[in-house]
């Protein structure tokens, strides 16, 4: 009688967890300039361009960063590429804690996008090319719950320094030197991913690696299936192959996904919460205690859609979102209009309804949807376009704010409509299947 397959689950549970700890940085990044920028508007005399510029220059280092990782990740290995984006994140924390003046510390946040831009492309991909297929969207998902624990946890520490002078900003964006170094140290204890080390000729070490993660017959039905999806294609794909007419539209589906995760709006409630309740007359205090609240019912939806997103699957999900986003942002924009204090629920659950929809399961999707041959060219492409929609996104919402006001939202609410019919018409549902088996159905339409 033939072995069935059988899993490590404490071991895929750990290296994911290491992995993830790029998602906890990017956290950290992208979540510290909430708390920053009332002290950054004092002391560098940031105007509304500015204040755009300065919080959305990290998603310019992450399209470069993008790039970086894509060719790192293909040369020499995702591993390497993880330890990269550590070091970047540990060098850039410092360097915007001492910046000087405003054009020194958007020089350094660039730089800290960097190695946001490569955690972002990298730890999902990683997680996705190492997880067997009943457990990869929930291990997937565990980078997007490190990335909301960054999240919360700098929004506390940034509410705790809000009392300690006009430096007070240093110490938030010093502080991210910390989990740099554990990411460092936890990256040298990964091992390489199986496929990338498949298709770089070294069959032997990625039989051995799957050796760890499943028994032997796992590691015999997960090798055939990669050797089965190469074919006799070139062992490394190229961008070139990425715009071809065969996987184009596979490619395409996933840019928008990446483009409407952060178009449909709701990265400005993180990134501009003081800015908001500021319009409606509450104080620097309870502005920065409202990031802990976003924090806190981000963390635990992020969780619940841990628990969903192998269960309910991806395409349910993705609808939820974009629906009930469409909707809580009329709300929104009404409350707004009133200057009512009763605005902050609505908020509240349009981040519940995105933590627990589009914000993990478009990564998941992303780092499962595209062929072996060119997934990390794909990823790159698709990612490096989240980061350029997130910078538009970022940059545009002060201007928009300071002429629109409340009617901002409006076009958001637009935006999440849009998304829910793309995801109607053109979305596959992936759960459950392997990633050989997910490029064949994306295939075929």
């Amino acid at each position: 009688m033939n072995e069935a397959p059988a899993y490590n689950s404490s071991y895929i549970l750990g290296i994911s967890l290491i992995s993830a700890l790029g998602g906890y940085l990017f956290g950290f990044d992208f979540a510290v300039i909430a708390g920053a920028l009332p002290f950054l508007q004092q002391q560098f005399g940031l105007d509304v361009y500015w204040e755009g510029f300065a919080t959305g220059s990290l998603a310019l280092g992450a399209i470069l960063g993008c790039i970086v990782a894509g060719s790192v990740s293909d040369r020499y290995g995702r591993r390497p590429g993880l330890l990269l984006a550590a070091a970047i994140f540990g060098v850039s924390s410092i360097a915007m804690a001492l910046a000087p003046d405003r054009n020194a510390f958007i020089a350094f946040r660039f730089v800290a996008g960097i190695g946001v831009g490569m955690a972002s492309m990298l730890s999902p991909v990683y997680i996705a090319e190492i997880a067997p297929a009943h457990l990869r969207g929930r291990m997937v998902a565990i980078n997007q719950l490190t990335v909301v624990i960054g999240i919360l946890v700098t929004n506390l520490v940034n509410y705790g320094l809000r009392n300690q002078g006009d430096d007070a900003w240093r110490w938030m964006f010093g502080l991210g030197a910390v989990p740099s170094v554990a990411f460092v140290i936890g990256a040298f204890f990964l091992p390489e991913s199986p496929r990338w080390l498949l298709m770089a000729g070294r069959g032997e070490k990625a039989a051995e690696v799957l050796g760890k993660i499943g028994n032997r017959a796992y590691m015999h039905e997960a090798l055939d299936k990669m050797r089965a999806s190469m074919g006799t294609v070139q062992v490394q794909g190229s961008y070139a192959d990425v715009f071809k007419k065969a996987v184009f539209p596979v490619v395409l589906t996933g840019i928008v996904l990446a483009v409407f995760q952060q178009l449909c709006g709701i990265n400005v409630v993180f990134n501009y919460t003081p800015k908001i309740f500021q319009s409606i007359g509450v104080s620097q205090d309870g502005q920065l205690l409202q990031t802990i609240f976003i924090g806190c019912i981000n963390l635990v939806f992020t969780i619940a859609a841990m628990l969903l997103v192998d269960k309910l699957g991806r395409k349910p999900l993705m609808l939820i979102g974009a629906g009930g986003l469409a909707v809580l942002y009329i709300i929104v924009a009404m409350m707004l209009a009133k200057s009512s204090p009763d605005v902050a629920w609505f908020l509240l659950a349009a981040i519940g309804i995105y933590a627990m929809t589009l914000a993990p399961v478009t990564w998941v999707l992303i780092s499962e949807i595209f062929p072996n041959q060119i997934r990390s060219q794909a990823s790159t492409v698709a990612v490096l376009c989240l980061w350029a929609a997130y910078f538009v996104l970022v940059f545009t919402f002060p201007i928009l704010f300071e002429k629109f006001k409340d009617h901002t939202f409006y076009i958001y609410s637009a935006i999440c409509f849009a998304g829910l019919v793309f995801t109607w018409l053109k979305v596959r549902e992936t759960k459950g299947k392997t990633l050989e088996e997910i490029g064949e159905v994306f295939s075929a339409h």
